[in-house]
């Protein structure tokens, strides 16, 4: 019962749009691959911050390679709830490795679509480790039907909308920035 709620839960959460409205609204519209991983990041009116922050890290190229991979990526409103002047910080040139450290760290190698997070989740008993791009580890876990992931540091964010397919891996939309 419990996997298919989580089922049920990614498949409603695949009506929420990432990219522009014009797409939004049937789960076919929200499941059609829209290019690379920058370019479904690319097209979101909610994702500007995250697209900024990749370019300023200098990850296009790296997340418009073969991958696959797996993104949680933060939207704009995740980035504004970080304390005042992080993100400003994070920005400068002499802050790129940090700043490429927190965006990889958002980043699982590999695809893992909500069906595979769902059989991870429960293979492991209620929660799956997953090992970033960056090194570092995140845990996945359900809060009710929602999935959860928690950072190094004891923060928490939730799937918003999932399996927004791209040519070289798959985004699942997060509430909250995670840090390494």
């Amino acid at each position: 019962m419990k996997r298919h709620r989580i089922a049920l839960a990614f498949s409603l959460a695949l009506l929420a749009p990432l990219a522009a409205p014009a797409v939004a609204g049937t789960a076919a519209a929200q499941a059609a691959v829209r290019g690379d991983i920058v370019a479904v990041a690319s097209g979101s009116p909610r994702h500007t911050t995250l697209v900024a922050a990749v370019k300023a890290a200098g990850l296009v190229d790296t997340l418009q390679g073969t991958g696959p991979f797996t993104v949680f990526a933060p939207v704009d409103a995740a980035f504004d709830a970080l304390p005042a002047g992080t993100v400003d910080t994070l920005l400068q040139p002499a802050n790129t490795s940090r700043l490429a450290g927190v965006l990889t760290y958002h980043v699982v190698p590999g695809k893992l679509d909500a069906a595979s997070l769902a059989a991870r989740i429960k293979a492991g008993g209620g929660k799956a480790t997953l090992t970033t791009a960056q090194g570092g580890t995140l845990v996945a876990s359900l809060d009710g039907d929602r999935v959860q992931l928690t950072d190094a540091k004891g923060g928490s964010a939730h799937v918003t909308a999932a399996d927004l397919a791209a040519s070289n891996g798959v985004v699942h939309v997060i509430d909250r920035v995670l840090m390494p």
